[in-house]
Order: C-alpha cells, then structure tokens, then sequence
C-alpha cells in the first residue's frame, strides 16, 4: 500500500468509513478525484503531510495539572448525557457529506448545499481532508487513550466504539475539521465571523460532550487545523475555489435564502448549562 493510500486511510478509520483494500479512486463531481468512497482528494500533496508533531506539545502526562483539568472537563460534560446539546453533538460527529455541510449554516445564515453553493460545498469537501489529516503525525506520536476508554462511560456514538479505540485521541482530528472551517468561512463572510468562530469552538466541544476527546484534544486540534488553513493559503486551486465561494455568498444574500436547519434549536442547545 502507497504512503498516499495509507495515509487516506487513515481518515476513512477516523471518520468510521471502511474499504481500504483497493488504490483505485472514483471521480465526484468536477473532475475532483476521491481519495477513498465519499471523501475528495484536498489541495495539499498527501504525500507532504503537515508535520504536526513538530508543533504540537505532548499530550498532559497523567499525573500533571493538564490532566487533571482534562478530567473536570470531562466529569463536567458527561452530564449533558441525554440533552439537546448531546443531540447536536451527535449530529457533529458524522462528517459525511452531504449532512456536514449544513453544520455552519446558521451561523452563516444562507443554507450550504451543492445545489444551491455548489463552489463552497466543494470547498468544504476538499479542506476536509486537508484540515483532518493534517492531525496525524500527532496522532500516531503521542497514541493517546480517549476519555471513555478510561472512565468506561457511554459515547454519543457508539457504533464506532471499536474504530475510535485504535485511533489515537491527541489532537482532535474532529476539532481541526470543524475550527478550519470556521477559519475559512470567517475569510468569506467576515461580517458572520463572531458567530461562526463560535460555531467552530463549539463543534470541537462536540467531541468532549461526547466523550471521545480531552480538553487538551480540542486545544490542540484547533492548534492544528489553523495551521492547515494557513498552509493552504498558498496553494492557488484553493485561493481561486475561495474567491468563487465568496462570490457565491454574496449572489445568494442577494436571493435572500434563509437556512433549512432549525437555527433555533441549535441555538438553545448551545447555551445548554454546562
């Protein structure tokens, strides 16, 4: 298997998407190749990845002060088992498309879709390999145990129990995706930026209601995935995808769309106490 195929692979186990047997890949829509079934080929070389343990800091040593903050947050959101912010926390987890595109469309206030932003839904598609392989030099150094895996208590997705467990917890691949994104769609609707930057802080917390990820998971995920944004920033596929996204912003404010998805309910389930 080649350094690339592996390293797609990678994601597909994170992501809890199997099939990693065959190199061939498939065309999606304009011509973009996938890596993998249902994830497209990103700007970044695959066979250059972020070395993101270079920047990284170790994982909290068990008996630190890091961890032991880990472990308050932890005990903290293991009570909002059950409520609506478990819920959208659910909804977080899966980052296929085309679900995962509507994630930030309240926050940016237009629906996101291939219809009706066909050059931002591809935008989103492609970084999210970038933003979530670039999290695995890190991963695969430190091989960190995930919170359940320690306090044996349920997860918001239990159907990828077993995948999780052989998938290192320090940084979050999760909270690199989802901070990325807020990152990028702050670029290009900077007028929403407050409310998405919010958005992204929140999906990254996702990982810790869900008990999958540390604290210090998130942190370094974010850590991670601003550094993948401004590597990307050098790649001129990207830049032009970018100034066609913005573009299609500014049409679609023009037609006045308002997003499918029940802004308010995910607005209670974010100020959910916690």
């Amino acid at each position: 298997m080649s350094h690339r195929t592996l390293v797609a692979c990678m994601l597909l186990f994170a992501l809890g998407i199997s099939g990693c047997t065959s190199t061939k890949t498939t065309e999606a829509p304009q011509e973009i190749p996938e890596i993998r079934p249902g994830i497209l080929m990103g700007y970044t070389p695959m066979d250059d990845p972020m070395d993101s343990k270079a920047f990284v800091p170790p994982a909290p040593a068990p008996d630190s002060a890091r961890q032991a903050m880990d472990d308050a947050v932890v005990k903290e959101m293991l009570a909002l088992r059950g409520t609506s912010r478990w819920e959208l926390a659910i909804k977080d987890a899966h980052l296929g498309f085309p679900g995962a595109a509507d994630t930030f469309s309240c926050a940016l206030g237009m629906p996101i879709t291939e219809q009706d932003t066909p050059a931002l839904y591809l935008l989103l598609r492609r970084t999210l390999a970038d933003l979530g392989l670039a999290t695995y030099s890190a991963k695969n150094t430190y091989q960190r145990e995930r919170p359940f895996m320690v306090n044996g208590q349920p997860i918001c997705t239990p159907e990828e129990e077993e995948m999780l467990r052989g998938d290192g917890s320090y940084p979050s691949g999760h909270t690199a995706i989802g901070w990325g994104w807020a990152l990028i769609l702050s670029e290009l609707a900077p007028d929403r930026a407050e409310a998405l930057l919010a958005r992204g802080r929140a999906f990254g917390e996702s990982r810790n209601v869900c008990n999958v990820h540390w604290r210090s998971d998130i942190i370094s995920g974010r850590m991670v995935g601003a550094a993948a944004v401004a590597r990307l920033h050098t790649n001129e596929d990207f830049l032009a995808d970018m100034a066609a996204a913005r573009e299609e912003i500014t049409n679609m404010r023009e037609k006045g769309l308002r997003p499918a998805r029940d802004c308010s309910a995910e607005t209670r389930a974010l100020t959910t106490a916690h």
